[in-house]
Protein backbone atom coordinates (compact mmCIF):
# COMPACT_ATOMS: atom_id res chain seq x y z
CA UNK A 1 0.00 0.00 0.00
CA UNK A 2 1.01 3.39 -1.16
CA UNK A 3 2.34 5.50 2.23
CA UNK A 4 0.37 8.27 3.63
CA UNK A 5 1.18 11.75 3.50
CA UNK A 6 3.23 13.33 6.62
CA UNK A 7 -0.04 14.84 8.16
CA UNK A 8 -1.91 11.21 8.11
CA UNK A 9 -4.57 13.03 7.12
CA UNK A 10 -5.59 11.48 4.18
CA UNK A 11 -5.37 7.68 2.45
CA UNK A 12 -3.48 8.35 -0.73
CA UNK A 13 -5.47 5.34 -2.38
CA UNK A 14 -8.05 7.47 -2.97
CA UNK A 15 -6.77 10.77 -3.28
CA UNK A 16 -7.09 12.58 -6.28
CA UNK A 17 -3.67 12.52 -8.60
CA UNK A 18 -4.12 16.24 -8.86
CA UNK A 19 -3.76 16.59 -4.90
CA UNK A 20 -1.01 13.99 -4.72
CA UNK A 21 1.23 16.12 -6.81
CA UNK A 22 0.57 19.33 -7.22
CA UNK A 23 -1.89 20.85 -4.75
CA UNK A 24 -1.01 19.21 -1.18
CA UNK A 25 2.95 19.42 -1.94
CA UNK A 26 2.32 22.86 -2.38
CA UNK A 27 0.43 23.44 0.78
CA UNK A 28 2.95 21.37 2.83
CA UNK A 29 6.01 23.66 1.11
CA UNK A 30 3.75 26.62 2.38
CA UNK A 31 3.08 25.15 6.07
CA UNK A 32 6.07 26.20 7.98
CA UNK A 33 6.33 29.98 6.24
CA UNK A 34 2.57 29.83 7.71
CA UNK A 35 2.93 28.19 11.09
CA UNK A 36 5.98 30.83 11.67
CA UNK A 37 3.85 33.91 11.72
CA UNK A 38 1.00 32.00 13.36
CA UNK A 39 -1.74 32.75 10.53
CA UNK A 40 -4.76 30.90 11.41
CA UNK A 41 -6.32 28.12 9.84
CA UNK A 42 -9.67 30.14 9.30
CA UNK A 43 -7.82 33.40 7.92
CA UNK A 44 -6.50 30.51 5.37
CA UNK A 45 -9.92 29.89 4.50
CA UNK A 46 -10.78 33.40 3.85
CA UNK A 47 -7.94 33.91 1.54
CA UNK A 48 -8.81 31.07 0.29
CA UNK A 49 -11.87 32.40 -0.64
CA UNK A 50 -10.52 35.82 -1.98
CA UNK A 51 -8.66 33.80 -4.62
CA UNK A 52 -11.72 31.89 -5.42
CA UNK A 53 -14.05 35.30 -5.76
CA UNK A 54 -10.81 36.69 -8.11
CA UNK A 55 -11.20 33.30 -10.03
CA UNK A 56 -15.01 33.91 -10.79
CA UNK A 57 -14.53 37.58 -11.55
CA UNK A 58 -11.72 36.51 -14.35
CA UNK A 59 -14.27 33.74 -15.86
CA UNK A 60 -16.45 36.81 -16.08
CA UNK A 61 -14.54 37.76 -19.19
CA UNK A 62 -14.46 34.13 -20.44
CA UNK A 63 -14.84 35.39 -24.04
CA UNK A 64 -11.35 36.14 -23.72
CA UNK A 65 -8.51 33.70 -23.04
CA UNK A 66 -5.79 35.47 -21.20
CA UNK A 67 -8.72 36.07 -18.43
CA UNK A 68 -10.07 32.03 -19.00
CA UNK A 69 -6.05 31.54 -18.08
CA UNK A 70 -6.44 34.10 -15.53
CA UNK A 71 -9.04 32.26 -13.45
CA UNK A 72 -7.79 28.92 -13.47
CA UNK A 73 -4.03 29.67 -11.73
CA UNK A 74 -6.32 31.71 -9.18
CA UNK A 75 -8.48 28.79 -8.95
CA UNK A 76 -5.48 26.41 -8.52
CA UNK A 77 -4.43 29.08 -5.73
CA UNK A 78 -7.93 28.73 -4.05
CA UNK A 79 -7.30 24.65 -4.07
CA UNK A 80 -4.17 24.99 -2.23
CA UNK A 81 -5.37 27.36 0.40
CA UNK A 82 -8.79 24.82 0.40
CA UNK A 83 -5.68 22.19 1.68
CA UNK A 84 -3.45 24.38 3.78
CA UNK A 85 -6.06 25.83 5.92
CA UNK A 86 -6.86 22.20 7.12
CA UNK A 87 -2.84 21.25 7.85
CA UNK A 88 -2.77 24.23 9.88
CA UNK A 89 -5.33 23.50 12.04
CA UNK A 90 -3.76 19.75 12.51
CA UNK A 91 -0.45 21.00 13.03
CA UNK A 92 -2.07 23.35 15.56
CA UNK A 93 -4.60 21.66 17.10
CA UNK A 94 -6.79 24.32 16.17
CA UNK A 95 -9.73 21.95 14.06
CA UNK A 96 -12.70 23.21 15.19
CA UNK A 97 -16.75 22.11 14.39
CA UNK A 98 -16.77 26.19 12.66
CA UNK A 99 -13.52 25.99 11.16
CA UNK A 100 -15.41 22.80 9.39
CA UNK A 101 -17.82 24.61 8.08
CA UNK A 102 -16.57 27.78 7.34
CA UNK A 103 -14.04 25.78 5.14
CA UNK A 104 -17.33 23.97 3.25
CA UNK A 105 -18.88 27.23 3.06
CA UNK A 106 -16.29 28.56 1.50
CA UNK A 107 -15.84 25.99 -1.10
CA UNK A 108 -19.23 26.16 -2.29
CA UNK A 109 -19.09 30.17 -2.08
CA UNK A 110 -16.56 30.32 -4.66
CA UNK A 111 -18.61 27.85 -7.05
CA UNK A 112 -21.92 29.91 -6.24
CA UNK A 113 -20.47 33.12 -7.25
CA UNK A 114 -18.69 31.33 -10.37
CA UNK A 115 -22.10 30.06 -11.37
CA UNK A 116 -23.88 33.78 -10.93
CA UNK A 117 -21.20 35.26 -12.89
CA UNK A 118 -21.00 32.95 -16.06
CA UNK A 119 -25.30 32.65 -15.62
CA UNK A 120 -25.04 36.54 -15.77
CA UNK A 121 -22.59 36.74 -19.09
CA UNK A 122 -24.93 34.36 -20.36
CA UNK A 123 -27.94 36.49 -19.70
CA UNK A 124 -30.30 33.88 -20.96
CA UNK A 125 -33.44 32.56 -18.87
CA UNK A 126 -32.34 28.90 -20.28
CA UNK A 127 -28.39 29.85 -18.76
CA UNK A 128 -29.92 30.81 -15.20
CA UNK A 129 -32.43 27.60 -15.25
CA UNK A 130 -29.54 25.03 -16.02
CA UNK A 131 -26.89 27.07 -13.86
CA UNK A 132 -29.61 26.61 -10.85
CA UNK A 133 -30.14 23.24 -12.06
CA UNK A 134 -26.36 22.45 -12.35
CA UNK A 135 -25.64 23.69 -8.60
CA UNK A 136 -28.11 21.78 -6.95
CA UNK A 137 -26.19 18.63 -8.77
CA UNK A 138 -22.94 20.31 -7.58
CA UNK A 139 -24.50 20.52 -3.91
CA UNK A 140 -25.78 17.17 -3.64
CA UNK A 141 -22.58 15.23 -5.13
CA UNK A 142 -20.20 17.15 -2.81
CA UNK A 143 -22.02 16.87 0.01
CA UNK A 144 -22.25 12.98 -0.42
CA UNK A 145 -18.68 12.67 -1.36
CA UNK A 146 -17.67 14.51 1.57
CA UNK A 147 -19.48 12.01 3.41
CA UNK A 148 -18.36 9.26 2.21
CA UNK A 149 -14.79 9.95 2.19
CA UNK A 150 -15.09 10.48 5.51
CA UNK A 151 -16.52 7.59 6.37
CA UNK A 152 -13.92 5.58 4.32
CA UNK A 153 -11.20 7.21 6.54
CA UNK A 154 -12.82 6.10 9.89
CA UNK A 155 -13.41 3.04 9.13
CA UNK A 156 -9.53 2.20 8.03
CA UNK A 157 -8.69 3.50 11.11
CA UNK A 158 -11.22 0.97 12.95
CA UNK A 159 -13.70 3.30 14.07
CA UNK A 160 -17.03 2.29 13.32
CA UNK A 161 -18.76 5.49 14.68
CA UNK A 162 -18.20 8.97 13.85
CA UNK A 163 -17.14 11.11 16.48
CA UNK A 164 -19.34 13.51 18.07
CA UNK A 165 -19.48 17.32 16.82
CA UNK A 166 -21.15 19.42 19.44
CA UNK A 167 -21.87 22.60 18.36
CA UNK A 168 -24.43 25.30 19.28
CA UNK A 169 -24.19 27.05 15.99
CA UNK A 170 -27.38 26.24 14.22
CA UNK A 171 -25.04 26.86 10.95
CA UNK A 172 -22.73 24.22 12.07
CA UNK A 173 -25.51 21.89 12.85
CA UNK A 174 -27.28 22.68 9.97
CA UNK A 175 -24.04 21.49 7.89
CA UNK A 176 -23.58 18.60 10.18
CA UNK A 177 -26.76 17.68 9.32
CA UNK A 178 -26.74 17.55 5.72
CA UNK A 179 -22.99 16.44 5.09
CA UNK A 180 -24.10 12.86 6.97
CA UNK A 181 -27.53 11.75 5.21
CA UNK A 182 -26.47 8.88 3.84
CA UNK A 183 -25.10 7.90 7.27
CA UNK A 184 -28.24 5.31 8.36
CA UNK A 185 -28.00 3.23 4.78
CA UNK A 186 -24.20 2.65 5.79
CA UNK A 187 -25.10 1.73 9.43
CA UNK A 188 -24.85 -1.81 8.94
CA UNK A 189 -21.11 -1.67 7.91
CA UNK A 190 -20.53 0.06 11.08
CA UNK A 191 -22.50 -2.70 12.95
CA UNK A 192 -20.48 -5.12 11.99
CA UNK A 193 -17.05 -2.98 11.81
CA UNK A 194 -18.50 -2.75 15.86
CA UNK A 195 -18.95 -6.42 16.14
CA UNK A 196 -16.53 -7.78 14.65
CA UNK A 197 -13.85 -10.05 17.01
CA UNK A 198 -11.71 -8.96 14.25
CA UNK A 199 -12.40 -5.23 13.64
CA UNK A 200 -8.67 -4.41 12.55
CA UNK A 201 -8.90 -7.05 9.81
CA UNK A 202 -12.24 -6.47 8.51
CA UNK A 203 -10.90 -2.44 8.52
CA UNK A 204 -8.09 -3.65 6.63
CA UNK A 205 -10.28 -5.51 3.80
CA UNK A 206 -12.94 -3.02 3.76
CA UNK A 207 -9.99 -0.32 3.10
CA UNK A 208 -9.14 -2.58 -0.01
CA UNK A 209 -12.60 -3.14 -1.13
CA UNK A 210 -13.89 -0.17 -0.71
CA UNK A 211 -11.07 2.12 -2.20
CA UNK A 212 -12.41 1.36 -5.93
CA UNK A 213 -15.86 2.92 -5.76
CA UNK A 214 -13.71 5.39 -4.00
CA UNK A 215 -11.45 5.90 -6.72
CA UNK A 216 -14.22 6.75 -8.83
CA UNK A 217 -16.19 8.98 -6.67
CA UNK A 218 -12.68 11.24 -6.85
CA UNK A 219 -14.26 12.76 -10.02
CA UNK A 220 -16.63 14.72 -8.10
CA UNK A 221 -13.56 16.72 -6.13
CA UNK A 222 -13.08 20.56 -6.89
CA UNK A 223 -10.40 20.10 -8.74
CA UNK A 224 -11.97 17.74 -11.60
CA UNK A 225 -14.49 21.05 -11.65
CA UNK A 226 -12.41 23.46 -11.77
CA UNK A 227 -10.56 21.80 -14.71
CA UNK A 228 -14.06 21.75 -16.39
CA UNK A 229 -15.05 24.78 -15.97
CA UNK A 230 -11.08 25.97 -17.32
CA UNK A 231 -12.23 24.00 -20.70
CA UNK A 232 -15.93 24.74 -21.03
CA UNK A 233 -14.72 28.19 -20.94
CA UNK A 234 -11.43 27.90 -23.20
CA UNK A 235 -13.85 26.20 -25.21
CA UNK A 236 -16.07 29.06 -25.23
CA UNK A 237 -19.44 27.87 -23.74
CA UNK A 238 -19.14 27.62 -19.86
CA UNK A 239 -22.72 25.48 -20.43
CA UNK A 240 -20.99 22.63 -21.10
CA UNK A 241 -19.45 22.53 -17.54
CA UNK A 242 -23.17 22.55 -16.21
CA UNK A 243 -24.09 20.06 -18.55
CA UNK A 244 -21.20 17.94 -17.43
CA UNK A 245 -22.37 18.14 -13.96
CA UNK A 246 -25.72 17.32 -14.65
CA UNK A 247 -24.95 14.32 -16.62
CA UNK A 248 -21.31 12.41 -16.11
CA UNK A 249 -20.89 13.65 -12.58
CA UNK A 250 -24.33 12.58 -11.33
CA UNK A 251 -24.06 8.76 -13.39
CA UNK A 252 -20.50 9.04 -11.48
CA UNK A 253 -22.21 9.88 -7.54
CA UNK A 254 -24.86 7.01 -8.22
CA UNK A 255 -22.56 4.34 -9.53
CA UNK A 256 -20.17 5.28 -6.87
CA UNK A 257 -22.87 5.02 -4.06
CA UNK A 258 -24.73 1.82 -5.33
CA UNK A 259 -20.67 0.41 -5.85
CA UNK A 260 -19.87 1.57 -1.97
CA UNK A 261 -22.94 -0.06 -0.86
CA UNK A 262 -22.40 -3.25 -2.07
CA UNK A 263 -18.83 -3.67 -0.82
CA UNK A 264 -20.50 -2.72 2.55
CA UNK A 265 -23.18 -5.30 2.67
CA UNK A 266 -21.37 -8.24 0.83
CA UNK A 267 -18.72 -7.37 3.80
CA UNK A 268 -21.27 -6.91 6.69
CA UNK A 269 -22.82 -10.33 5.80
CA UNK A 270 -20.15 -12.20 5.79
CA UNK A 271 -19.53 -14.61 8.71
CA UNK A 272 -15.77 -14.01 8.25
CA UNK A 273 -14.78 -11.28 6.65
CA UNK A 274 -11.05 -11.79 6.28
CA UNK A 275 -11.35 -15.54 5.56
CA UNK A 276 -14.17 -14.53 2.48
CA UNK A 277 -11.40 -11.98 0.83
CA UNK A 278 -8.20 -14.21 1.62
CA UNK A 279 -9.12 -17.56 1.39
CA UNK A 280 -5.60 -18.60 0.99
CA UNK A 281 -4.44 -16.88 3.92
CA UNK A 282 -3.58 -19.31 6.80
CA UNK A 283 -5.52 -18.43 9.77
CA UNK A 284 -3.76 -18.97 13.26
CA UNK A 285 -5.59 -20.71 15.96
CA UNK A 286 -5.43 -19.50 19.37
CA UNK A 287 -3.80 -23.29 20.37
CA UNK A 288 -1.22 -22.46 18.10
CA UNK A 289 -0.31 -19.44 19.57
CA UNK A 290 0.18 -20.92 22.69
CA UNK A 291 2.74 -23.21 21.63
Amino acid sequence: MTPPPPDQSRDRRIEDPTNLWVIHPAGRMLLPWFLARKISANAVSVGGLTLGVLAALAYGRWEHWPFVVAGSVLSVGWLIADGLDGMIARATGTASPLGRALDGLCDHGVFILIYLVLAGTIGTPEGWLLAIVAGVAHALQSNLYEGERARFHRRCRGLASAPAHSSRNPLVRCYDRIAETVDRFARPFDDALRGSSDSVGLAAVYGEQAARPMRLMRLLTANTRVGAIFLACLAGDPRLFWWFEIGPLTLVLIIGLVWHRSVEARLACSASPVERAFPSTPIIQSKDVKK
